[in-house]
């Protein structure tokens, strides 16, 4: 059985194997919680963000009585934001915040989630918010051996205070329709908010 302490090399191998080579990468750590990292891919005229650490462990409820050390959720979180129209570096702290918010807090990060880091995104963002999307559109989940559930790379797509707010009203797949709808380009770090009702 793979132990969790090879899981993040098994991690970055999937993420290079995609992405190239990261350009960029920072630690960050939590009290109680694993050392995350944050690795930075130049990828033509997107940057994409990836932690590093948080599938070390399996997620867990809050209000389970007891915890399975093998079994569970894991996952990856993934950012991907147009090149320089602004300095993205400080996202790095706040990503492993989100990443490491599962040992810390007790969170389960699935997809149609909202997490919010109470502070911009990076240095001027007008996103302090993010919902968590669906895996496997940009790197397919990574394998483990039974009874190990796989890694998943769920992508985090920023939303303004308003569109967060309605949210948290309509639902995940309603804020995605209008997304849609209005060719919204969710990698633009300076977008504004959709129109909503």
């Amino acid at each position: 059985m793979i132990r969790s302490a090879d899981l993040p090399a098994l991690v970055e191998e999937r993420l290079c194997s995609v992405f190239g080579p990261p350009d960029a990468r920072a630690a960050v750590t939590f009290v109680g919680a694993d050392r995350i990292e944050v690795l930075r891919f130049a990828d033509g005229d997107l940057l994409r963000y990836a932690t590093l650490g948080m599938s070390a462990q399996p997620m867990a409820d809050p209000l389970a009585t007891a915890v399975d050390p093998v079994r569970g959720p894991r996952a990856e979180l993934l950012l991907s934001v147009r090149a320089g129209a602004v300095d993205t570096a400080g996202v790095l702290r706040p990503l492993a915040v989100l990443a490491a918010s599962p040992q810390v807090e007790g969170v389960v990060v699935a997809p149609g989630n909202s997490l919010d880091v109470g502070e911009p995104l990076w240095p001027g963002a007008p996103f302090s918010a993010v919902l968590v999307g669906e895996g496997g559109g940009l790197v397919d989940d990574l394998v483990l051996a039974e009874p190990m559930d796989p890694v998943r790379f769920l992508p985090l797509l920023p939303m303004t205070a308003n569109e967060a707010a309605w949210k948290r009203v309509r639902g995940a797949a309603a804020l995605q329709e209008r997304w849609l709808a209005a060719g919204t380009d969710l990698r633009d770090p300076l977008r504004g908010s959709v129109a909503l009702d």
